[in-house]
């Protein structure tokens, strides 16, 4: 059995750092594997959101990410440093099959609009793009300033997907976590990836 193609996801500043939790752990029960990085700022949203302690060294938040998560293959999961510069997402020669910002800040979307690597993030971001990947940015912010659509523009029309996290209500969320859930599910259908987390317009009423 081939084994399925891996996914980048990054973490970034942005409030709504539930969202992208929510799709890690979606995507590693799903048994996708996942190439995680996540910025400093990732870690201050983490810890006032959440009160989640992610670790700065990989091996320990890659160990704290899996204790939340019981059940899941721990081979699954892969986390790098922001520097790490070696790591198989930093080049074209091994490329995640899609790549997810989630939540993105306006700076690492502008600096990813602007073709900039200064980190793993970014650069993993420009690989994506180069290669004709799929690259999927959630863009957290209210309201966008003319800046960040003509950022968005630039990147939706080199092949990026722009998918704010706008819920809809039409399901009748009851708490939170739904709302977080119905997010999720935009971004698990753009990487043609099953889910449960609500049913398709039309099924299930």
């Amino acid at each position: 059995m081939t084994a399925a193609a891996p996914v980048c996801l990054a973490l970034t500043g942005a409030s709504g750092l539930a969202y992208g939790l929510r799709l890690l752990e979606c995507l590693l029960r799903a048994e996708r594997p996942v190439q995680l990085v996540y910025s400093q700022a990732a870690q201050i949203v983490a810890r006032q959101e959440l009160d989640l302690e992610l670790p700065s060294r990989p091996a320990e938040a890659r160990a704290a990410l899996l204790a939340r998560l019981p059940g899941v293959p721990a081979e699954l999961l892969q986390v790098f440093g922001r520097e790490e510069w070696f790591a198989p997402i930093a080049s074209g020669s091994n490329p995640p099959q899609a790549m997810v910002v989630c939540p993105c800040t306006m700076g690492t979307l502008a600096a990813i609009a602007q073709g900039l690597s200064d980190n793993l993030i970014e650069r993993a971001a420009d690989v994506v793009l180069k290669e004709g990947r799929k690259l999927i940015l959630v863009p957290r912010e209210t309201p966008f300033s003319v800046l960040h659509l003509e950022n968005m523009l630039r990147l939706a029309r080199a092949g990026a997907v722009i998918l704010p996290p706008s819920p809809g209500f039409y399901q009748r969320p009851q708490s939170v976590a739904e709302i977080v859930d119905f997010v999720v599910a935009r971004v698990l259908d753009q990487l043609q990836v099953p889910h449960r987390l609500l049913a398709p317009w039309g099924e299930g009423r």
